[in-house]
């Protein structure tokens, strides 16, 4: 289903900087509504669980659903456009414009119960004060 109207396709618009948007048909819908529900049915059985992921349509409602009556600490990842687009050209695996456009999205409407500076902060320092934060 990747460029597929059902499916996932990336849609490149010629702006300047460029901008690559994340357009979800009904079956990759479908996926990420069996992905939160899977999210759920984990922690439900007594998993602790952590997830990493980008919500760039929404604000956390379809996981705040999913994850009703459980204990949810959300965790947003921050740092600037530059230091994110520096990133996306290092990687080499991404469209060019996908930070750009998914940047002004990704934060929107969501309410933390921690922000983290990941500019700032290594991958192992954000863990320790993620941990720190949230002891198990």
């Amino acid at each position: 289903y990747m460029n597929h109207p059902e499916g996932l396709r990336f849609i490149r618009h010629d702006t300047s900087p460029p901008e690559v948007e994340i357009v979800c048909g009904p079956a990759v819908d479908r996926l990420l509504a069996g992905m939160r529900a899977s999210v759920a049915a984990l922690a439900r059985a007594g998993n602790n669980v952590i997830v990493d992921d980008v919500l760039v349509d929404e604000d956390g409602s379809d996981y705040r659903f999913a994850l009703a009556g459980l204990e949810v600490l959300w965790v947003g990842v921050m740092a600037p456009l530059d230091v994110i687009e520096a990133r996306e050209k290092l990687r080499g695996d991404r469209d060019i414009g996908l930070a750009r456009w998914q940047y002004p999205r990704v934060h929107r409407n969501m309410t933390y119960d921690l922000t983290v500076d990941a500019t700032r902060m290594t991958p192992a320092e954000i863990v320790r004060q993620i941990r720190s934060q949230f002891p198990a």
